[in-house]
């Protein structure tokens, strides 16, 4: 399909008819009101996979602890993680971090003002970089989500797997041909509102939809066919076990894992994947050794919290553990032994919090 093919679709007609139910259905959300580029950008880092009703109160929250660039960049990377704690994709948090610094100490404090510029942050790709300059700048550019291109592959019926080179570009072109360059903000939130709130993947309001006299999936009683993506692949199961290790004053040992890693700068407990021909519990004993260098009993089993991440799922083993001797953790990370009540001045990923939770219940019945 090329781009001659999109250019017969009536984009202006398409274009006022979005803007119309845009006008008249688009949620009522905090970044929409000002459009100040500081709150669209930090709008657009929170939704990158996550959806609004999940991202809102977070983009609250951090907003009133960081209200400016200069907030966020003063403060320390633990109190920013410890708010997107549950949120995912730690990475997000560490670029904006990283961009905030850069913005601040390099660039004088004035946030880019054009799509170009925006790409040059950490963090900041091709769809976020559009859809800041777009809706903060008024700049043409189209952007290209889940939702974009779901709508845009039913109203076009288009047969390309999308996760093709070709498929990526057939959508942008389409995009490109749609988008109204005297409104391209408002443009980019109504195709983007419109596949979050009607032509949603699985139960689709067809008939509410405002572009639907041309959709050809409609026409051809196919929605459901598109957007054409490959089959997923099975997500792998790891079993991961942990060491809850207490001190003789009652406090549990936490480390911090590597920024460069996944999850990087949060803290968890000790522990690893469970190899061939082990057991759980010898997992637990192997991976203290390996970590932190010293020898535990285990005294008991405590938690199996199972978790799904977005390529693959856990189940995460929890063992009450002891240090045999007098050893000491040595750990080329950064380590802590944290008493029960300050565990919440940590950020975990969402398992070990979890675990955190049972144990907060446990000490809770004991008193």
């Amino acid at each position: 399909m090329s781009k001659t093919r999109f250019s017969s679709l009536p984009a202006a007609e398409i274009q006022s008819r979005l803007s119309t139910w845009c006008d008249s259905s688009q949620r009522d959300l905090p970044w929409r009101e000002s459009k100040e580029p500081y709150h669209v950008w930090l709008s657009e880092v929170i939704l990158q996979q996550t959806r609004v009703e999940q991202g809102l109160p977070y983009f609250s929250k951090i907003l009133a602890r960081f209200p400016d660039i200069e907030t966020l960049a003063a403060a320390d990377i633990d109190d920013l993680l410890l708010m997107w704690e549950g949120l995912g994709y730690y990475s997000r948090a560490r670029n904006l971090h990283q961009a905030a610094r850069l913005i601040v100490h390099e660039r004088g404090g004035s946030l880019p003002d054009s799509y170009e510029s925006w790409l040059e942050l950490p963090g900041v790709g091709p769809y976020t970089a559009a859809a800041i300059s777009s809706i903060a700048h008024s700049e043409a550019k189209a952007v290209v989500d889940g939702n974009v291109i779901r709508v845009l592959t039913r109203l076009v019926a288009l047969e390309t797997d999308v996760g093709t080179a070709r498929g990526k570009k057939e959508i942008a072109d389409l995009a490109d041909i749609l988008l109204d360059h005297t409104n391209p903000g408002n443009h980019n939130e109504a195709l983007m509102e419109l596949g979050a709130l009607v032509c949603t993947p699985r139960q689709p309001n067809c008939h509410s939809c405002p572009i639907q006299y041309k959709c050809h999936a409609l026409a051809m009683d196919r929605v459901h066919d598109f957007p054409h993506k490959k089959p997923k692949k099975k997500v792998p199961h790891y079993d991961i076990s942990v060491g809850i290790i207490h001190d003789d004053q009652d406090r549990i040992f936490i480390q911090r894992r590597a920024e460069d890693s996944m999850l990087g700068g949060l803290w968890e407990f000790p522990g690893g994947k469970k190899e061939t021909g082990e057991s759980i519990e010898e997992t637990c004993v192997r991976e203290v050794r390996e970590e932190i260098g010293v020898e535990v009993t285990i005294n008991s089993h405590f938690a199996t919290i199972n978790h799904a991440y977005s390529h693959f799922k856990i189940s995460l083993h929890a063992f009450e553990c002891q240090i045999r001797g007098d050893a000491l953790p040595n750990s080329a990370l950064p380590t802590a032994w944290v008493a029960h009540e300050h565990l919440a001045d940590y950020a975990f990923p969402r398992a070990n919090r979890r675990l955190l939770d049972l144990l907060q219940n446990s000490d809770e019945k004991t008193r």
